[in-house]
C-alpha cells in the first residue's frame, strides 16, 4: 500500500512553474552537504516551488525521509544519485592522473528507474568500489531503464574532457551517453556558479548540445541552502577534511554560488537560454517515483512438503509446550493464553517469521552456541517461549504479550537475540546460506554531530584555542537529547558568552548550522534484515569493511516492510560457556544453566554483600550500592533492581528499598491495585504494570492498554486528557455498547481514578519494559550463580573475555586476590593459550603475552603433548627451535616469568637466551648437513670470549653466568611492560594504606564502560565522577608522552596506574614546568586535579599539583606539660588534639605525673607540619618529640 503518494499532489501547470533544481547534495553527501532535509523542503516551499530531486555523492541514504518530507509538504520528490563513473571498468582499481572517477547525475522517471538506481549505487560499492563507489558504462547500459542522466558538475566526464581541450572526446562520450539511455533521457548540464572553468564549459556545451541534439538542463549543484551559509558550508569541508579555516592548502569552494537559488536568480542567470530552465521543469515532469510502505517483504519459510506454515508453527509451539510445562502445569489459562497468541501471529502475518527465528536459534543451540534468555518485549510472548526463542516463562513473572505484539497497533514484532560474543558471526552466516546472501545483509546507522562534538568539531576548524572550545561545550549539560538551542536557553552564562563575544557567537551559529548533521556511516552493532527477493529490490546497498549494509538505517526498512531482527554478540554468554566449559572440566559436571531454580539464598547473600564484581547488569558502582542497600530476596528483587537503575525512576529506589523492609507500611489508593503492585511493594516500575492498571481499574482491552502506554511513554498531551476521561468515564458506542467501561462504573472513586491516572502519566514515561528486564535479571542471576559456587571457573572465564584490555583485567585480578583466589603468571609447562583453572587457582594465558603469538603457543602446547613437559631452559630452546619462536618471543616469556619454574633466575636467562639460541640453531644445521662444528661457526668464535660463554652453557649439565635476580621492582617493570599488568606483585602494594588515605577517586570511579556490560568496581565505596570535579588520586606513573603545543611549549600526557586500573592525566606546559622531576616513568605519586569528561571518551584528569607518594612510618608524638604552663593549656591542647584526628598516637607528659601517658588509641592526630607548628607554639618547641 502506499502511505505517502506524489499522485495525492496536484498535476502541475508547467507554465507556473519555472525551474525545478534537479543537482542538490542534503546533509546525507556526508561532510560536504549541508542541507538538511527538512530546512531544504520548506526553503523550497517559501520560494515558491513545487519539485526538487536529491542527488548526494554516491550514496542514496536520504532519499526515503527526503521522499516522506517532500510529500507531507506538496513537493513533488524526485530521487536521484550523483555517481561515480569509472575511467574504464569498475574492476580496473587503480591510482594515478586521469584515473579519478568522474560524476554522473542520474534520476528516477519511475519505480522501475527507482529500483534500477539501486542496483547501480549498490553495484558501485560491491563491485567498484576503490576510495568512492565506481560504477562503469556497463552498468549503466545494463540498468538505463527508467533512468535520466545528466553531464553533472565541473567533475563530469564530459565536462573534464572539455577543459582539456578534448573536445571530440567530449562528443563521442556525449553521443555514447544518449545511445545507453532511453530516448530523450540524457541531458547535458550546465551552472552558473562564478567560477571561469564553468563559463567555458557552458560554451562549449552548448555547442556540443546543438551539434548532436542534446538538450541541455540548467542546475545550481546546490550543496547549501542559503548564499550567507557558504562560510558554515567552508568549515564543515575543514571538519571532513581534518584542515582549519586558516589552512591555504585546504578543499574549498572558490564562490558562495552553491546554495539554493530562487526560480528568478535562476531565470537571471540564465536569460539567454530558457530551454535550459524549460527542460528543468519536463524533466520534474517525467519524475513519478512511487514508494512503497507498509507492504511486508517477509521471507517464505521452507516447511516440510506438504505442511502450511501456520500448522506448523502450531505443532512446534504445542510441542515447545508439553516440555516446557509438567501435565500438571498446563492449566487452561496456558493454554488459552498459547492459542490466543497463534491467533494473532496467524491474524497479523507473522507465522513465517517466527518460524524464521525459532529456526536459526535453534540452530545456535544444536552447534553449542550459546543463546540469551531473551530481550526486549520478545519474553513477554509464551509462543515464542514454547518455540524456544526465549527462556524466561512469561506467566511466572507476569509478561504481558501485548507489549509485545498488539493486533490494536499494526507493526512489526521486534525479536532481538543474544548469542555467544565470539560465536554470533556464524548464525547470520547460517542465515546468509539459507536465505541467499543477495537477500541478507547487516544495517547501517549514522553517527550524527551532537551538540558538544558540534561545538568542539567547529572550534577545531575555526583554530581556536583549546580551551576556549572546551569552556564552551562543557556548557551545555551532557544528557541526551539537550540542543545548543535549549542549553543557551537554560544556561545564562553561554547566553551571555553568545551576546558579548563575536567569536563564541560564531562557533555557536556555526555549531546550531551543523548540529544533528550525519557525521558519518557505520556498520549496526547487531542489526540484520533478510529479504523474500533480493535486497536491492527495496534498499540500496553498500559495503563496510567486508560486510553488506543497507544504506537506509533500521527504521526505514521497517516501514518498507522488511523484516529487521538484531543477532546481538552477549560477552556475558561467552564468559557463561567458558565458565561451564571449565566446570566441565574440572569437576566433570554437566550444568544445565538455563535449568538454575532460581531462589538459592546464598546467591542473594553473595549479590548484598556487593561482591558483584563481573555480575551482569549488576557490577556498576551505583548498581553495586544499590543491591547491598537492597539485599534482593527473589529474583523479582533483581529485575526491579535493573529497571529501577536509571535516569527518572531512580528516584523511586528509596520508596522500594523501605516498602520492601516494611510490608505492613505498604497502602493502595485502591484495593485493584494491589494485586498489581504488590510484587513490586507498591511502586509502579513497569510499563506493564501501566497497562494492567488501566485494564483492571478501567475494563481497557488488552491491546487498547498497550497503546495507552504508548501515548504515555511520549507524552502525547492532547491524547492523553482525551484518554483520561476515557479511562475515568468509559467508553460507548453510538448504539449505547460499552467499548471501555471505565473506572467510575467499575466503582473507583472519581477523585482516586485521577489521582492514579496522575501517577501513571508521572511514571509512564521512565517506566521500563519487565519483558526486558526479566530476561536479563536471569543472565544477572545465573553469572552470581556461577561467582557464588564456581568463583574460579567464573573469574577465570571472565578475565579471558577481556584478554585485550589490560585495565579490566587488573580489575578483575584484584577481585579474584579479593576472594582469595591465587592468580599464577604464565608458566611454560601449565598456561594454555588463555587463562585457565589448575588446582584451583587461575594460570595465566602465554597468548597474553606480549610478542607471543597464538600459533607460537599451540606449538609449545603441541611439544608438550608430543614429549611431557619441557625440563629446563636449554631443553626448551632445543625441542622448539626451527619453531613459531622466535628472539623476541623467548625474551618475552622470560620477562614475564614463564621460565621460572626451572629455578634459573630471570636477569641470567636474559645474559644467555640469545648465544644460546644461536649454539642451539647451529648445531641442528650441523646435524642436518654434517659439515660444520658448532664451534667452528665463524660469527659465533670470532672471540674467546663469545666463545667461552656458549661451549659453558650449552654443555650438558652448564652452568648459568653467576649474576644476581633483578630487584623486584624491575622484575614487576618487566611483567607490565610484557603483560600489561603486574602479576606476581604490584609495585604499590606497600603504599596501599598511604594511598587509601590520601586519595578521593581510583581508576575504577573512572572506567568508561559499555552501558549494557556495566561497569566493574572493587572499592568498598565508590566515588561518583562529574565533569570539573577535584579530586586526588594516586599511582605509579607508567608511561609519558610529550607533545609541542601551538605556543612551542612543552605538555605531557601520562599515565597513572592505581591497584584497579589506570588514568590518563594531561600536564598544561605551565604545569609541567613546576613538577617535571617528579614525572618520570616508575614515579609513584599524588595528582591532584579536576576531572574532564567529553562525550565517547573515558574521563581524564587535568593536572594542577603533583607530589610523591612516600611509605609512611609508624611515628609517635610525644608532648610535655611542665608545671609552669598555664592551667587551661590541657584543655586548649586536648581540643587541638581531636581537631587534628588522625593516625598518630600521642603520648602527653606531665611533670606533675612523671612518664604518665595518654595511652596509643587514645588521642590519635594526623601528623603534618601545620599541628606540628601549632604545638610548638602553644607547649614550647623543646616540648614536642617525635619518635
Amino acid at each position: 500500500m502506499y502511505l505517502y503518494s506524489s499522485k495525492d499532489i496536484k498535476k502541475r501547470v508547467i507554465n507556473l512553474q519555472r525551474f525545478v533544481h534537479l543537482h542538490v547534495h542534503t546533509e546525507y553527501s556526508l561532510l560536504d552537504g549541508a542541507n538538511r532535509i527538512k530546512d531544504l523542503i520548506k526553503r523550497v516551499k517559501d520560494l515558491g516551488m513545487d519539485s526538487i530531486a536529491i542527488t548526494d555523492h554516491g550514496v542514496m541514504y536520504g532519499v526515503v525521509d527526503f521522499y516522506k518530507e517532500a510529500i507531507k509538504n506538496g513537493i513533488k520528490p524526485i530521487l536521484g544519485c550523483e555517481v561515480y563513473v569509472a575511467p574504464g571498468s569498475r574492476f580496473e582499481k587503480r591510482a594515478g592522473r586521469g584515473l579519478e572517477p568522474s560524476h554522473m547525475v542520474l534520476l528516477a522517471k519511475d519505480n522501475m528507474g527507482y529500483k534500477n538506481l539501486m542496483k547501480i549505487v549498490s553495484t558501485g560499492f560491491i563491485e567498484g568500489f576503490y576510495y568512492k563507489p565506481r560504477v562503469d558504462m556497463e552498468i549503466l547500459q545494463k540498468y538505463s531503464e527508467g533512468l535520466i542522466a545528466t553531464s553533472a558538475c565541473l567533475s563530469g566526464e564530459i565536462p573534464k574532457a572539455l577543459l582539456n581541450s578534448d573536445y571530440r572526446g567530449a562528443k563521442k562520450l556525449a553521443l555514447e551517453y544518449k545511445n545507453i539511455f532511453e530516448e530523450d533521457s540524457f541531458y547535458l548540464e550546465i551552472q552558473a556558479n562564478g567560477l571561469e572553468e564553468q563559463q567555458i564549459v557552458n560554451q562549449q556545451i552548448i555547442k556540443l548540445g546543438n551539434e548532436t541534439n542534446i538538450p541541455i538542463v540548467a542546475t545550481n549543484d546546490a550543496h547549501y541552502l542559503r548564499k550567507e551559509d557558504a562560510r558554515a558550508h567552508e568549515i564543515l569541508l575543514c571538519i571532513q577534511t581534518g584542515k582549519t579555516i586558516k589552512d591555504d592548502d585546504r578543499m574549498r569552494f572558490s564562490t558562495d554560488h552553491f546554495y539554493v537559488k530562487s526560480p528568478s536568480e535562476m531565470e537571471e542567470l540564465f536569460r539567454g537560454i530558457p530551454e535550459a530552465l524549460s527542460n528543468t521543469v519536463k524533466i520534474a515532469d517525467m519524475c513519478n517515483v512511487e514508494l512503497e510502505f507498509g507492504e511486508l517483504h517477509l521471507p517464505e519459510f521452507d516447511v516440510p512438503k506438504g505442511r502450511e506454515p501456520s500448522d506448523y508453527l502450531k505443532e512446534l509451539c504445542y510441542e515447545g509446550f508439553e516440555r516446557r510445562y509438567k501435565e500438571e502445569e498446563r492449566d487452561k489459562y496456558k493454554k488459552e493464553r498459547l492459542a490466543y497468541e497463534l491467533s494473532i501471529i496467524e491474524r497479523m502475518g507473522y507465522v513465517d517469521y517466527f518460524l524464521i527465528v525459532g529456526d536459526f536459534t535453534r540452530y545456535a543451540k544444536e552447534k553449542n552456541i550459546m543463546v540469551g534468555p531473551g530481550r526486549g518485549s520478545a519474553a513477554g510472548s509464551l509462543a515464542a517461549y514454547c518455540l524456544g526463542i526465549t527462556n524466561v516463562d512469561p506467566i511466572k513473572y507476569n509478561l504481558l504479550f501485548e507489549r509485545f505484539l498488539n493486533p490494536e497497533r499494526i507493526s512489526m514484532p521486534d525479536i532481538d537475540i543474544d548469542f555467544c560474543f565470539e560465536r554470533r558471526a556464524e548464525v547470520i552466516d547460517y542465515v546468509v546460506k539459507k536465505y541467499g546472501k543477495d537477500r541478507v545483509a547487516q544495517i547501517i546507522t549514522f553517527g550524527t554531530m551532537a551538540a558538544r562534538a558540534a561545538i568542539r568539531d567547529v572550534g577545531r576548524a575555526l583554530d581556536m584555542p583549546y580551551a576556549d572550545v572546551d569552556a564552551v561545550a562543557k556548557m551545555i549539560p551532557f544528557q541526551m537529547g539537550v540542543s545548543i538551542d535549549k542549553a543557551l536557553s537554560i544556561n545564562p552564562e553561554l547566553g551571555l558568552q553568545y551576546n558579548q563575544d563575536e567569536r563564541i557567537k560564531e562557533l555557536i551559529d556555526t555549531a546550531r548550522l551543523l548540529e544533528g548533521v550525519p557525521r558519518h556511516a557505520s556498520t549496526h552493532a547487531a542489526g540484520v534484515v533478510i529479504s523474500k527477493d533480493p535486497l536491492t529490490e527495496y534498499v540500496p546497498l553498500q559495503k563496510n569493511d567486508d560486510s553488506v549494509t543497507t544504506q537506509f538505517s533500521m527504521g526505514l526498512l521497517e516501514e518498507l516492510g522488511l523484516l529487521k531482527m538484531d543477532f546481538l554478540g552477549l560477552r556475558t554468554l561467552t564468559v557463561i560457556r567458558d565458565a561451564l566449559s571449565f566446570i566441565k572440566s574440572n569437576y566433570g559436571k554437566d550444568i544445565d544453566i538455563n535449568g538454575l531454580i532460581m531462589d538459592d539464598p546464598k546467591v542473594f547473600n553473595f549479590i548484598s554483600e556487593g561482591k558483584t564484581a563481573g555480575i551482569f547488569q549488576l557490577e556498576s558502582s551505583g548498581m553495586t550500592q544499590f543491591m547491598k542497600e537492597l539485599e534482593p530476596s527473589s529474583l523479582e528483587d533483581i529485575i526491579a533492581g535493573i529497571s529501577l537503575y536509571r535516569p527518572g525512576p531512580m528516584d523511586q529506589i528509596p520508596r522500594y528499598i523501605k516498602n520492601k523492609n516494611n510490608p505492613n507500611q505498604i497502602s493502595y489508593k485502591h484495593p485493584l491495585l494491589e494485586n498489581i503492585l504488590d510484587v513490586t511493594y507498591g511502586c509502579m516500575i513497569y510499563q506493564e504494570q501501566v497497562m494492567q492498571v488501566v485494564r483492571e481499574l478501567a475494563g481497557y482491552s488488552m491491546g487498547r492498554s498497550d497503546l495507552v502506554r504508548r501515548a504515555m511513554s511520549k507524552k502525547k498531551i492532547d491524547i492523553m486528557e482525551q484518554e483520561r476521561k476515557n479511562f475515568i468515564n468509559g467508553i460507548d458506542d453510538e448504539e449505547g455498547n460499552i467499548i471501555v467501561m471505565g473506572a467510575i462504573r467499575n466503582g473507583v472513586d472519581k477523585k482516586i481514578a485521577n489521582k492514579i491516572f496522575d501517577e501513571m502519566m508521572d511514571f509512564a514515561s521512565y517506566a521500563f519494559n519487565k519483558s526486558h528486564a526479566a530476561a536479563y535479571a536471569v543472565i544477572a542471576y545465573q553469572t552470581a550463580w556461577l561467582k557464588c559456587y564456581y568463583p574460579t571457573e567464573f573469574m577465570a572465564a571472565l578475565l579471558n573475555s577481556f584478554l585485550g584490555s589490560s585495565d579490566k583485567i587488573s580489575l578483575y585480578i584484584y577481585e579474584c586476590k579479593s576472594l582469595g583466589i591465587e592468580v599464577l603468571p604464565p608458566d611454560i609447562n601449565e598456561s594454555d593459550v588463555r587463562f585457565t583453572v589448575v588446582d584451583g587457582r587461575i594460570r595465566f594465558g602465554m597468548a597474553a603475552i606480549k610478542n607471543v603469538g597464538e600459533n607460537a603457543v599451540k606449538s609449545i602446547i603441541c611439544e608438550r603433548k608430543r614429549e611431557d613437559n619441557f625440563k629446563g631452559f636449554k631443553e626448551f630452546l632445543e625441542r622448539m627451535d626451527g619453531g613459531n619462536i622466535n628472539k623476541r618471543c623467548v625474551e618475552s616469556l622470560i620477562k614475564s616469568g614463564a621460565f621460572d619454574s626451572f629455578g634459573v633466575f630471570r636477569s641470567r636467562l636474559i645474559a644467555v637466551y640469545e648465544k644460546m639460541m644461536e649454539g642451539i640453531s647451529q648445531t641442528r644445521k650441523r646435524n642436518i648437513k654434517g659439515q660444520l662444528s658448532l664451534f667452528d661457526a665463524p660469527h659465533i668464535t670470532d672471540n674467546k670470549e663469545n666463545y667461552d660463554m656458549i661451549k659453558y652453557i650449552c654443555d650438558e649439565g652448564g652452568m648459568y653466568p653467576d649474576i644476581p635476580e633483578y630487584p623486584s621492582r624491575t622484575l614487576l617493570s618487566m611483567e607490565k611492560e610484557i603483560l600489561g599488568l603486574y602479576i606476581s606483585g604490584h609495585p604499590l602494594g606497600e603504599f596501599e594504606k598511604e594511598i587509601s588515605k590520601s586519595v578521593n577517586a581510583y581508576s575504577s570511579d573512572l572506567s568508561y564502560g559499555k552501558p549494557e556490560e556495566g561497569e566493574g568496581t572493587i572499592v568498598d565505596k565508590p566515588t561518583k565522577i562529574y565533569d570539573g570535579m577535584n579530586v586526588v588520586v594516586g599511582g605509579i606513573i607508567t608511561t609519558k608522552e610529550t607533545k609541542t603545543t601551538k605556543n612551542d611549549n612543552l605538555m605531557a600526557f601520562l599515565t597513572l596506574e592505581d591497584l584497579y586500573g589506570i588514568m590518563d592525566i594531561i600536564v598544561f606546559p605551565n604545569i609541567l614546568k613546576r613538577f617535571q622531576r617528579l614525572m618520570e616513568p616508575e614515579s609513584i605519586v599524588l595528582v591532584k586535579g579536576r576531572v574532564s569528561i567529553r562525550e565517547e571518551e573515558k574521563p581524564k584528569i587535568i593536572c594542577e599539583e603533583v607530589s610523591p607518594l612516600k611509605k609512611m612510618v609508624t611515628h609517635k608524638l610525644h608532648l610535655t606539660l611542665k608545671k609552669t604552663h598555664d592551667k587551661g593549656l590541657r584543655e586548649s591542647l586536648i581540643c587541638m588534639l581531636k581537631f587534628f584526628y588522625g593516625d598518630t598516637p600521642v603520648y602527653l607528659h606531665e611533670e606533675v605525673q612523671k612518664d604518665k601517658g595518654i595511652m596509643e588509641g587514645h588521642y590519635r592526630v594526623t601528623l603534618n607540619n601545620t599541628i606540628l607548628n601549632e604545638l610548638r607554639q602553644l607547649v614550647g618547641e623543646e616540648n614536642v618529640k617525635i619518635m
